[in-house]
């Protein structure tokens, strides 16, 4: 697992936690955020969800036994990835970032492993298409081309990352 400064970690995924962290991420990203709940330290937690409605949900895709649901969520939160909360009977899971938040740690961590960053960088723009092309100029030239990019890195904004309390 690889981290940085103001990021969220990065663990290699295999398929099922894959599937699992897609589930909760799909589970937990329409929900109303001003309907927080708290967990045992009075923290607001919002976006969580139940193991059993990530089992649920999976189980229309793939059958999986309600258990392996939980090793599964318990290996993702010993990862760093999610956050079990025990609200009242049923622990409550919550992914520590946005889907968004963890594929651009995903891509920084694939950069950092290449032996020429410009390299890389350069295939990378290759292989985007224009539209992606122009997402990535308004980043680095910033708000109607002022020069400034937007904000101090893809990760480093709290509008990329759950609550996770104090």
């Amino acid at each position: 697992m690889v981290t940085q400064e103001n990021s969220v970690p990065v663990a290699r995924l295999g398929e099922l936690e894959r599937a699992v962290m897609e589930t909760l991420w799909d589970l937990t990203a329409d929900w109303d955020l001003t309907a927080a709940t708290t967990d045992r330290r009075g923290s607001a937690v919002h976006r969580t969800a139940t193991a059993r409605q990530v089992s649920d949900r999976l189980g229309a895709a793939r059958p999986l036994a309600y258990t392996t649901v939980l090793t599964v969520l318990d290996r993702l939160e010993r990862k760093g990835l999610v956050r079990r909360l025990r609200l009242s009977r049923a622990h409550r899971y919550a992914p520590i970032a946005t889907r968004e938040a963890y594929a651009a740690e995903l891509m920084l961590d694939a950069l950092g492993r290449a032996s020429n960053r410009d390299a890389a960088l350069m295939r990378f723009v290759d292989a985007v298409s224009p539209e992606e092309a122009e997402v990535l100029r308004r980043a680095l030239l910033g708000p109607e081309g002022s020069g400034e990019p937007q904000g101090g890195g893809p990760l480093g904004r709290a509008a990329d990352r759950q609550e996770s309390g104090p």
